[in-house]
């Protein structure tokens, strides 16, 4: 069986700490609230500490054949699991046609921050993983989105200048340029660039870490109280599940590819994650009716928190039991 003694290891760092401390501020009803262009900014710094870092590793290992292989399962995942999920969605009641395509998108699309969060606890537990992966990440964001769209029947058809806001939105949105942009200066810099930069993108990440995740607390924690109520049993069954399912498939293709246990884990931890960044900017154009109460509370409010407690260090633990 998978060993879950690591797991505090995770609950515990300062990081997911303040996560907490931030809901339950929101749940005590308090005034703490951080300005949303500190919040932007933080998750653009974010992004690019990731992607930097990432380049930098990626360039010191060489991009070899595991690269290419979890980057074409990470695209894979991305593409075809919003279809898996949009099957499963028809069968819940009360969900209208655009939500349930955001739904889908969300869940096929990938979380950042829970990579950031996946990542620290692979160091923790000592388990490398490839810098390339930071690559990986931001190639997965991209293809559940436009999987929505083609789900959302054509919404755009007859709209040639609106369906170009939406591609423009994915493509060169702030997220994809900053993950892809700051992993190819890593690429191109190398080991003297991190020299530059090394204070920047390493001892100051952890704080900002912990800034951002003190502000995603208090947003999770408001979105929770005034769209719970939108939130069905097979909504939050969802929400709970289909991430399970995500890592599941990810994790046998990635046995199958022979990936290393790290890169394994952390390809998993992506699969089980939701987005709540790049779909919800995306959606907001592409789908205008759709109900962010529901897919964003979702992802934010429930799979966020659960892979947090439980999610990572599951993923994490079942890779090692996997590939010993």
């Amino acid at each position: 069986m998978p060993d879950f003694s690591t797991s505090l290891t995770l609950l515990t760092s300062p990081a997911i700490l303040f996560f907490f401390v931030g809901a339950a501020a929101a749940f005590a009803r308090s005034d703490l609230a951080i300005p949303e262009p500190v919040a932007k900014a933080l998750s653009l710094y974010l992004m690019l500490c990731i992607g930097f870092k990432g380049g930098v590793e990626a360039r010191a290992a060489g991009l070899n054949g595991d690269f290419l292989a979890a980057g074409a399962i990470g695209i894979a995942l991305s593409a075809l699991m919003p279809l898996v999920a949009f099957l499963i969605l028809k069968r819940i009641p009360r969900l209208d046609r655009p939500t349930l395509c955001a739904l889908a998108a969300t869940y096929g699309s990938v979380s950042v921050v829970t990579f950031a969060a996946g990542q620290q606890h692979l160091e923790a537990v000592g388990l490398p993983s490839g810098g390339y992966m930071a690559a990986v990440l931001a190639l997965m964001e991209t293809p559940a989105i436009l999987t929505a769209l083609v789900l959302l029947n054509g919404a755009c058809r007859g709209e040639p200048g609106r369906r170009r806001t939406i591609l423009r939105e994915v493509f060169v949105g702030a997220a994809s340029v900053m993950l892809l942009g700051s992993f190819l200066v890593g690429l191109i810099s190398g080991e003297a660039g991190m020299a530059r930069l090394d204070l920047f993108v390493g001892p100051l990440f952890q704080g900002a870490l912990c800034f951002f995740l003190l502000d995603i607390g208090l947003v999770a924690a408001r979105r929770l109280m005034e769209g719970g109520r939108k939130l069905t049993p097979g909504v939050i069954g969802f929400a709970l599940g289909f991430p399970l399912l995500s890592a599941g498939v990810a994790l046998g293709l990635a046995r199958l590819a022979g990936l290393e246990a790290g890169n394994a884990a952390l390809l998993t931890i992506l699969a089980g994650s939701a987005s709540y960044i790049a779909v919800p900017a995306a959606m907001r154009l592409a789908a205008p009716k759709a109900d962010a109460g529901v897919f964003v509370t979702a992802s934010l409010a429930i799979t966020f928190p659960f892979n947090l407690t439980l999610g990572i260090a599951l993923y994490t633990a079942s890779a090692v039991w996997l590939w010993r």
